[in-house]
């Protein structure tokens, strides 16, 4: 018998997998839901999303300790024939520049409960801050980054009750360096919270960002039954 391997674990916070896939004509159903079941267990929670446009049909979010457990996930869902066509690796954070933060929210930045309840509209995308001659944040000087986040942060707590922001780390592991996943009640929502932070300085200035993904998210059983796999 194979000897069952470690738990790799980030040594604060937990992992986070984000999967879009299309479905096939050889797609097995029940084992994608199998797939999805099996993996919501041990700490693990997995949000499903019915993807909108031709990127994706099914998004699957998948947070929790162990990296070996995100991964068997990833590899029941591609031998259930779901083709994988983007994806993200990231692991949840405390910002440095959220330093003395309550507890209650620093718990919820690293230990979140997915998916919130009455925000079924979703959205996705990586980012990272830019590099530019002129416009470099890494060559800012601490205090200036830190003034800038407060800026940032002032203008997202506008959109509080309306949008759940799930801000997760990947410099080192994905081609971005943060990963920003979005929950709203109405999908303008998502899209007034987006707009409205461009014009912040952080942001307009030296954020560069990725493709954006939208979905619904809904319990299994109902997810699959929208792109047509129940």
């Amino acid at each position: 018998m194979d000897q069952e391997l470690a738990p790799v674990s980030p040594s604060t916070g937990w992992g986070v997998l984000h999967l879009f896939c299309r479905t096939g004509r050889t797609t097995d159903a029940a084992a994608v839901a199998a797939a999805l079941k099996e993996a919501a267990t041990d700490d693990h929670q997995v949000v499903t999303v019915a993807m909108l446009g031709h990127r994706a049909d099914l998004g699957v979010l998948a947070l929790g300790p162990d990296l070996r457990h995100l991964r068997r996930l990833q590899t029941d869902l591609r031998r259930a024939e779901l083709r994988v066509t983007y994806s993200y690796v990231s692991l949840t954070e405390v910002s440095e520049y959220a330093a003395g933060i309550p507890e209650e929210m620093r718990e919820a930045r690293l230990h979140p409960r997915l998916p919130p309840e009455g925000k079924p509209a979703f959205c996705f995308y990586p980012m990272s801050k830019r590099r530019e001659a002129g416009d470099n944040w890494y060559r800012l000087p601490y205090e200036d980054r830190l003034a800038l986040m407060h800026g940032h942060g002032k203008v997202g707590r506008e959109y509080r009750g309306r949008v759940l922001q799930l801000i997760t780390g990947s410099t080192g592991l994905d081609d971005f360096e943060w990963g920003v996943t979005l929950f709203g009640e109405h999908p303008d929502d998502l899209k007034d919270c987006v707009y409205g932070m461009r014009f912040d300085e952080a942001s307009a200035r030296y954020a560069e960002f990725g493709p954006f993904l939208a979905g619904i998210v809904g319990e299994p059983e109902q997810v699959l039954r929208e792109i047509g796999l129940a």
